[in-house]
């Protein structure tokens, strides 16, 4: 899917329409030091090995694209909710 690099939506920081830049959302990095990774790694440590089991096959053949959209007038961001693509591409 196409997605045009803007979008006249509401903003809530201007309350009123506006002309918004698009972008694709991407994640960062994950931090090594989160408390879920820290126990998980305990956890394996030792005899036992994974707590739970490991994933053999992917259920999902779509990834969900959100949009992040930036107000032209005042910079604010909001974040679409995400759609199910297989392609996304924003507009030349």
């Amino acid at each position: 899917m196409i997605i045009p690099r803007e979008i006249r939506t509401y903003c809530p920081r201007c309350r009123k329409h506006t002309v918004h830049k698009v972008s694709i959302y991407k994640k960062g990095k994950d931090s090594p030091f989160r408390w879920g990774v820290i126990k998980h790694e305990w956890e394996k440590k030792g005899y036992g090995g994974q707590k739970w089991p490991m994933l053999k096959r992917k259920a999902k053949t779509t990834k969900k694209v959100v949009l992040k959209l930036t107000c032209n007038e005042c910079g604010y961001i909001i974040h679409k909710e995400g759609i199910r693509l297989k392609k996304a591409e924003l507009a030349r």
